[in-house]
C-alpha cells in the first residue's frame, strides 16, 4: 500500500466561486497544477475528495458537477498534471448527517480500498479544517491551505492539530521531503 495526497477541489485546486455549476466557470488556482504535477513525476497518487452539497441542494445537477470535474481535469492536463481519482459527495447537509461529507471519512476509507492506498501513511490537504480533519482519525497528516473564505477558526485549529502553510506549492514541499525522508 502506497501514500497519497487527498486534496479538496474548490479553494484547494480551483477556485472557489460557491457552487461551480458551469465549466467556463472554472479557474485554477495560480500553481495548483505545477503543485500537482510535481506529485505525479514523484509517482504519489492525487485523489480529490470534494463536498458537493449544491447537487443535493438542486443548485446544480450531477450532469452539471460532471462536465465541472471534467473541466478541472483538461485545465490540469493542460498543464501537464493529473489526479488519479475524484469522490464526491452530493448530499444536501440540511436533509441530515452522512458519512461521505467531510470530516467523514468515507470517501478517503473508499479511495484506499479502489486504489490500495496507505491512510495511515497519505497527506490531507485543504483550504478548510473539515478537509483535512480525517487526517487525525485516519492516521495521516493534514495540511491546511488558507484562502480568502478559510474560517479563522479552521486556522486555529490547524494550528493547533496539523500544519498551515501558504500554497499548494508548498503543501507539497512538506510531502515531497517528508516522503524522501523515509525513503
Amino acid at each position: 500500500m502506497r501514500p497519497a495526497v487527498f486534496l479538496d477541489r474548490d479553494g484547494t485546486v480551483n477556485v472557489d466561486t460557491g457552487f461551480v455549476r458551469r465549466p467556463a466557470d472554472v479557474v485554477l488556482i495560480p500553481g495548483a497544477a505545477r503543485a500537482i504535477a510535481r506529485l505525479n513525476a514523484a509517482h504519489v497518487p492525487v485523489v480529490i475528495i470534494t463536498n458537493q452539497s449544491g447537487i443535493g441542494r438542486g443548485l446544480l445537477s450531477a450532469a452539471d458537477y460532471a462536465a465541472v470535474r471534467d473541466r478541472v481535469a483538461e485545465l490540469l492536463r493542460e498543464q501537464g498534471a493529473h489526479v488519479d481519482a475524484t469522490y464526491e459527495c452530493p448530499h444536501d447537509p440540511r436533509v441530515g448527517a452522512c458519512e461521505c461529507r467531510k470530516p467523514g471519512t468515507a470517501l478517503f476509507t473508499r479511495a484506499a480500498h479502489d486504489l490500495d492506498l496507505a491512510l495511515d501513511r497519505s497527506w490531507y490537504v485543504g483550504d478548510r479544517w473539515r478537509d483535512i480533519a480525517a487526517a487525525l482519525e485516519l492516521g495521516g497528516e493534514g495540511v491546511l491551505v488558507p484562502g480568502a473564505t478559510t474560517p479563522d477558526e479552521d486556522l486555529r485549529l490547524a494550528r493547533a492539530r496539523a500544519r498551515v502553510v501558504d500554497t499548494l506549492g508548498e503543501a507539497v514541499d512538506t510531502v515531497l521531503a517528508s516522503l524522501a525522508a523515509v525513503r
